[in-house]
């Protein structure tokens, strides 16, 4: 039965992938004889599943907001994107549960709907509320006993302080932009320990420095270590609106964070509206 299972899931990866590959090779769980016989043949199908496959399978059913950006791009220029439906959904969905904890409505939908309510947000609540909004928020929209889980049977380590960058740049482009996965060093060693963000899509719509640190930054930073048990540093670059999320690393605090000493952009809404950002 074993054998059998694997041989359907194989057969319905070579018939998924059969319009981009040339050819499938037999598939090696037909029988414990030619396994046992030659076992050369059995490891060459997983080469191709490993490496080939996987990555075909992320790529298309990753959710995906795509960036698009002028041939001559710059930090300066505004970014354009095109939200798949997932991404749709889960902006929404993130939106709604703002709106809700914080009690405001906001007229708009998708990631405007979104950064309408983070602006209001901000100027309804000080600094510190801001924060709390911010995780209850969190703890509304995702389950407490999935978080409990998580945290109960991924304990910080190599393994989980490179999983979590993983898993962010596959299920959280929509909300931060495109990003990948950078070493660092942890405890003497490299790790895939950081998500590197090029342009922050949150920082590039709200063009507030403290809503940044107010309404993702600090929150987040809070969030992720008492709910998932994994420090986490977050490390904005307001210059050209990229940053570093480090899983593993503690932040420092808050009086010696140098995002609290930026300045808010001379473009901040909240200071065209004569509203303090809380930066």
């Amino acid at each position: 039965m074993y054998h059998c299972t694997l041989n359907y899931i194989y057969n319905l990866f070579c018939t998924y992938y059969s319009s981009s590959s040339s050819s499938c090779v037999s598939s090696p769980f037909i029988s414990l004889s030619l396994t046992e016989a030659t076992p050369l043949v059995v490891a060459q199908p997983y080469k191709i599943i490993n490496l080939q496959l996987k990555r075909r399978i992320i790529a298309r059913h990753r959710p995906r907001s795509v960036a698009k950006h002028p041939r001559n791009w710059d930090a300066s220029t505004k970014t354009s994107y095109n939200d798949n439906c997932f991404a749709r959904l889960a902006i929404n969905y993130l939106s709604q549960s703002l709106q809700s904890t914080a009690g405001m409505r906001s007229g708009k939908e998708g990631y405007e709907g979104l950064v309408e309510a983070a602006t209001m947000a901000s100027r309804r609540f000080n600094s510190i509320q801001q924060k709390g909004v911010v995780i209850d928020t969190l703890k509304a929209a995702l389950p407490a006993p999935l978080l409990l889980l998580i945290k109960k049977t991924v304990p910080p380590s190599k393994f989980s302080r490179e999983l979590f960058p993983a898993f962010t740049t596959i299920f959280f482009a929509w909300l931060i932009g495109p990003c990948q996965v950078k070493e660092s060093e942890v405890e003497g060693r490299k790790e895939k320990n950081v998500v590197y963000v090029p342009k922050c899509r949150f920082l590039e719509e709200t063009n507030c420095v403290g809503m940044c640190t107010n309404l993702c930054k600090m929150p987040s930073q809070s969030f992720i270590k008492d709910s998932l048990g994994m420090p986490i540093t977050m490390v904005p670059n307001f210059e050209d609106m990229s940053c570093e999320m480090k899983f593993g690393v503690e932040p420092p605090p808050q009086s010696l964070d140098p995002a609290f000493t930026q300045p808010c952009y001379k473009q901040c809404k909240a200071i065209k509206r004569n509203h303090n950002c809380g930066s």
